[in-house]
């Protein structure tokens, strides 16, 4: 199965939380550089984070929306935008990780990754609306759920605990 998330405004503890409640094995990174200002979100710091809650991390730069692309999304022009990743998507690297994706989304739940909260707004929607395509199943999208991570966290505590007052 594939399911998106974008981390726009998100935490890294609501983030990785959300990917677990939405039981994703695999992260696919698909930004054209996976480098963010946003804290936790490059790509070494992630990758660790997703390996320490469980979550494998796979990049695939060239599934990346370059920066023409990015430009003309920021400006509002969606058409230009579009064919611009439409451009990249006809390549013969892009079909080549389009296959890898079909691949892992037919063993594993796999989750694209990029910027924009909004899917309809970023090239990760036009990836997965291949992958419903060629799979004949529909994406999932995630929102980060703000607070996911305190749950989790609380959650993870209780599972410690339990039954602990029962046998004092």
């Amino acid at each position: 199965m594939v399911a998106t998330i974008g981390y726009e405004k998100a935490n890294l503890s609501d983030f990785i939380a959300t990917l677990q409640l939405g039981n994703i094995d695999i992260l696919v990174d698909i930004r054209d550089r996976a480098q963010s200002r946003r804290p936790g979100f490059s790509k070494s710091r992630l990758s660790s984070a997703l390996e320490e809650a469980g979550i494998a991390y796979l990049h695939f730069r060239e599934l990346g929306d370059p920066k023409e692309g990015r430009e003309a999304a920021r400006q509002g022009d969606f058409a230009k935008f579009r064919r611009i990743f439409s451009n990249v998507l006809s390549s013969e690297r892009a079909q080549q990780a389009l296959a890898k994706l079909e691949e892992l989304a037919s063993q594993s739940e796999i989750c694209l990754m990029c910027y924009e909260r909004d899917q309809a707004t970023c090239h990760r929607k036009i990836v997965s609306d291949c992958l419903e395509v060629s799979l004949g199943k529909p994406a999932r999208h995630l929102g980060v759920r703000s607070g996911a991570g305190k749950s989790a966290e609380v959650g993870r505590v209780r599972d410690t605990y339990q039954g602990t007052a029962a046998s004092l």
